[in-house]
């Protein structure tokens, strides 16, 4: 590890100090026949007949080539449905910022076939959304983020956010749990939190998984990115992309079947409500019957997602945004349990620990945006946006009570009900400006939040009729064994006399500037945030006041037009509830991250590759105050703030077309996380829970590109984790993970039809969550024995794909 941070530091200093060729900057935006701003039209950047660059428009139709040499280029612009335009450009010894092109039409759209073949297979994207806020190339950003898009997701047939998307990333990992409800994704060491449209929308239980149907992209910040989020883990978080109106009329129709009884179906419309392209729409909405693996239980779905954007004028635009989502399953996760080990072979792939006699659990989640955009002249512009969620789950639950040799296992029977109500308010203004020869890209705004939740967990019957054996299960719980449970009260009466209620509020503000020198060559990132957050809890002794500052400092170099390298120190902070035996309250803890990275496209940017190795120290943490016991003589001791815990590691990405017809997404991760310190010496070296030091995942699709086998593809899938520790070792502990996939593919025109055979080798062995449980004292007397629980995935099934696009 220290070896390889010499070697990029190396790099680093040595690309610095290179005598660079005087380089430039070429700047445009694309539009369509009425005028509107083309999201995703190819520009690519030419010197005779050598391809120089390539990369999409972003959200509001411009793009930008950097680092740039004199000379005569031509620039290709083309877009699904509209005539290719072309343009001869002289760079010279300034920055070039073109006149807007627009784009006419093409009733007979010649290039059809080809755009609509490049739509499923554009893994690689170049720019970061605007709800990110942050207007560099991901190219030339000093920080590793990752970019999932909406046709890599086509290709798996993923049908939400727990559905194989961390298989993209590098480093990140699904820890499974309640799969109905929510993703609770890991990365560099923590389970970072979920953001949507650039709002951190994280809850105690949630937020609900995205359907795919609604995301445009998933966008994935590693390290503690404290300037971009208010309050977090320092692993990072990701950040889901809804769809928005793009100004074209387009559609698409998607029917899927699968294994276990799978039906889906989705819809996307896309286009305009007025001539004029005033008054735009995006309209998603799918439904889905889908069992599981496991016996009974199912999750159906139904997801409706309007957008309307409204153009006042050429500089302001509103965009009004709802989103629900709501589902109907038997029970919420898919648990087994042994008295022998994880994985156990005498237990069948399709246990179930529920029974079908439960009452289904229903969820309902709505979600409404108010986006405002506004130029306020060529260079600076003012994004403002509101949301409100309301999140309510009606459902009951089992957990076993305890667990014995023979493989019986009694089981209670909970209420569990839950609601949420989150309110979150952004703005920020978005601006360039140079003084003399530096560039200033500057960045100020305020983030304010507040997340309410109430949760009703009450237990309801200690045991249930029928005592389930893990081994020869017999189910049938006559219904007359369950009580009527009184819901007249809501769920947030109800869980008053409870522990789980919150109320978490954050306001913050945040300035960035980064300077560019030597020609936009060398850029310095200066950033930081002011945050006040306060966590309401049932009672005082829960609450927490914190006012936290969050410095940002990065550096990014390129060596050329394909190339840079960036170094970075990054912060965040997650608040502690409680004091210590002096009474004075718990600072934040600390995540603080130091990181280098190398990032090159390659071939003209038809695929790039991102190295980075990174140290993060997560500081603060709670440990036992063994000096100072508590009083009345229980045994217990105060807890003071002397932990530590160290996350290092390299990660590998490589996205985009390596060569033509062959795309491909391949990471490689090494996760090296452990406790540092702290006041109980044993635990020192001990590897931090739910880790996996080797992750390792490849996915590749090729489609031939001509001859009589024309718009055939295959596609393979490869995803490993190794060395994986849970609970309390210092080393590991959990078994490793391998699973492959395969499948066929066909695409002619606007027709595409898929098929994927997931858990190609059938491998039981596939977990993704597991603990050991101790028998206390009290289920020993009753005959109870320790015990294993995970949640292991299907044995091998399949999914067909149907899409048409209009």
């Amino acid at each position: 590890m220290k070896k390889t941070l010499f070697v990029l530091v190396g790099l680093f200093i040595t690309a610095t100090t290179l005598c660079a060729q005087q380089t430039f900057s070429v700047e445009g935006s694309v539009f369509s026949p009425d005028n509107l701003p083309i999201p995703g039209a190819s520009i690519t950047i030419l010197e005779g007949k050598t391809v120089k660059g390539k990369t999409p428009s972003n959200s509001e139709g411009t793009f930008v080539f950097n680092a740039v040499k004199t000379g005569h280029y031509r620039i290709e612009i083309s877009a699904l449905g509209l005539q290719k335009t072309t343009l001869d450009i002289k760079v010279e010894h300034q920055n070039l910022v073109l006149q807007p092109t627009i784009l006419q039409s093409n009733e007979i759209a010649i290039d059809e076939v080809a755009v609509y073949g490049k739509y499923y297979q554009n893994y690689k994207l170049d720019s970061l959304s605007g709800s990110l806020r942050l207007k560099t190339s991901i190219l030339e950003l000093p920080q590793n983020i990752q970019v999932i898009s909406s046709d890599i997701m086509a290709d798996q047939q993923v049908f939400d956010i727990v559905d194989g998307i961390t298989r993209n990333i590098s480093g990140a990992t699904r820890q499974g749990h309640w799969d109905n409800q929510y993703a609770n994704i890991r990365m560099r060491g923590s389970k970072i939190p979920a953001f949507r449209n650039g709002m951190n929308i994280e809850a105690s239980w949630g937020p609900t998984a995205e359907d795919a149907s609604m995301i445009e992209r998933i966008e994935f910040v590693k390290g503690p990115a404290g300037f971009m989020l208010a309050s977090g883990e320092p692993g990072g978080f990701y950040n889901v992309v809804t769809k928005k109106p793009s100004g074209r009329q387009k559609g698409s129709a998607t029917f899927s079947m699968g294994s276990f009884s799978t039906y889906r179906g989705a819809l996307d419309f896309d286009g305009k409500l007025s001539q004029n392209g005033k008054l735009l729409y995006r309209l998603n909405v799918a439904a889905q019957q889908k069992d599981y693996f496991t016996k009974y239980n199912y999750n159906n779905r139904v997801v409706v997602a309007p957008v309307l954007t409204y153009k006042v004028d050429t500089a302001t635009s509103i965009t009004i945004e709802y989103t629900y989502q709501g589902s109907k399953y038997l029970t919420n996760g898919n648990y087994t349990f042994s008295p022998k080990q994880f994985a156990d072979p005498d237990i069948d792939n399709d246990f179930f620990y529920g029974d079908p006699s439960f009452e289904p659990g229903k969820l309902r989640d709505h979600s409404a945006y108010l986006y405002l955009d506004h130029s306020l002249n060529s260079k600076w512009k003012l994004h403002a946006q509101l949301a409100y969620f309301n999140f309510n789950m009606t459902a009951n639950s089992t957990w076993l009570t305890y667990m014995k040799e023979n493989g019986d296992m009694p089981r209670n029977w909970s209420i569990a009900d839950e609601t949420g109500e989150n309110r979150f308010a952004q703005f920020s203004f978005n601006g360039e400006e140079r003084t003399g020869g530096i560039r200033h890209r500057i960045l100020v705004g305020g983030d304010f939040g507040n997340k309410k939740f109430w949760g009703d967990f009450r237990e309801i019957l200690k045991s249930l009729p029928i005592e389930l054996n893990v081994y020869n299960p017999q189910y049938g719980i006559s219904g007359s064994a369950f009580p009527v449970i009184d819901r007249s009260q809501s769920t947030k009466v109800r869980a008053g006399g409870s522990n789980y209620v919150s109320s978490v509020s954050y306001m913050s503000f945040y300035a960035h500037d980064e300077l560019a020198f030597l020609e936009d060559q060398l850029r310095l990132s200066l950033g930081l945030r002011f945050t006040n957050a306060e966590t309401v809890g049932r009672t005082g002794a829960a609450d927490i006041k914190d006012n936290v500052l969050s410095p940002r400092v990065g550096l990014s170099y390129s060596i050329d037009r394909a190339t840079s390298v960036y170094s970075l120190f990054d912060q965040s902070f997650v608040p502690v509830s409680g004091t210590d035996w002096e009474g004075n309250a718990f600072k934040p803890i600390r995540g603080n991250n130091i990181e280098l990275g190398l990032k090159r496209e390659w071939f003209g940017g038809r695929w790039i590759s991102t190295l980075s190795a990174y140290t993060i120290k997560r500081q603060n943490q709670l440990v036992t105050d063994y000096d100072h016991p508590m009083p009345g003589g229980s045994a217990q001791f105060f807890q003071k703030q002397e932990g530590e815990a160290k996350t290092q590691g390299i990660e590998m990405d490589i996205s985009g077309e390596v060569v033509r017809g062959l795309n491909v997404n391949v990471n490689y991760a090494l996760t090296d996380s452990k406790i540092t310190k702290s006041t109980d010496e044993s635990v020192i070296g001990n590897i931090t829970p739910n880790t996996a030091k080797h992750t390792a995942n490849a996915w590749l699709s090729y489609r031939i590109q001509k001859g009589v086998l024309k718009g055939f593809g295959l596609m393979g899938s490869v995803q490993t984790m190794f060395d994986r520790a849970i609970g309390t070792t210092k080393e590991a502990n959990f078994k490793n993970y391998v699973r492959t996939d395969g499948g066929l593919s066909y695409q002619k025109k606007r027709y595409m039809i898929s098929f994927l055979i997931n858990n190609l080798l059938d491998n039981r062995s596939l977990l993704t969550a597991g603990s050991f449980n101790k028998a206390n004292a009290e289920s020993q007397a009753q005959g109870g024995v320790d015990y294993y629980s995970y949640i292991v995935e299907a044995r091998r099934n399949m999914r067909l794909g149907i899409m048409y696009k209009f």
